[in-house]
């Protein structure tokens, strides 16, 4: 059976620059739960630690039962506003979802091992996919172990977790070995160019 935290909220009746940073030198990170089953948006504010601690540990995608004051909803992170400066979450957006249904979400690309030649360039962090809500993977593995320059890795090599479904485009390159002479020339290239761009803008 999937499992998934509960965490403590209060609810939040003041909106604002001034109320959101009084929220936050509080401790607290102001929040929204939304979805088309809500009669209208549930405004919250919930620990700073509690949150940071939940996206540690069960990624960008998780899912969590918050419980404003007894009443439950049990919802998944889909966004959140970090500091530029201090990375902490300013705010955090949540989706109200239910037990069985399927939503889409971006999950990570692991790349494990090293090829036999070449060098690894991975052109998508990230594949689209449609799963359970109370079971999203945390990430989809691939194993480049012994694969030779000019190999292609597309997105539907990948393999999918159960009650998985990939939505990006199978033949979306994912990444590519590349051959180690064309990035030291691309490399090169590029040095040579930027001088160039300089002196241009010098003389103009």
């Amino acid at each position: 059976m999937a499992s998934y935290p509960t965490i403590a909220a209060q609810p939040r009746n003041e909106f604002g620059k001034g109320a959101a940073r009084r929220t936050r030198r509080a401790g607290l990170v102001p929040g929204v739960i939304y979805g088309l089953d809500l009669e209208a948006p549930v405004h919250f504010a919930v620990s700073r630690l509690e949150l940071h601690s939940l996206l540690r540990n069960h990624g960008s995608n998780a899912v969590l039962e918050l419980d404003i004051e007894g009443d439950k909803h049990l919802t998944m992170v889909k966004h959140v506003d970090q500091n530029v400066l201090t990375l902490d979450a300013d705010h955090v957006d949540l989706l109200a979802i239910k037990r069985g249904e399927k939503v889409e979400v971006e999950v990570p690309v692991v790349l494990e091992g090293a090829p036999i030649s070449g060098m690894l360039v991975q052109d998508l962090d990230h594949v689209l996919v449609e799963a359970d809500v109370l079971s999203i993977p945390e990430n989809i593995t691939f194993s480049i172990e012994g694969f030779e320059e000019e190999a292609r890795v597309h997105a539907g090599d990948l393999a999918m977790p159960e009650n998985t479904t990939l939505v990006t485009d199978p033949e979306a390159v994912v990444a590519t070995i590349e051959r180690i002479e064309e990035v030291a020339e691309e490399t090169e290239t590029s040095e040579e160019e930027a001088p160039a761009a300089e002196a241009e803008g010098d003389a103009e």
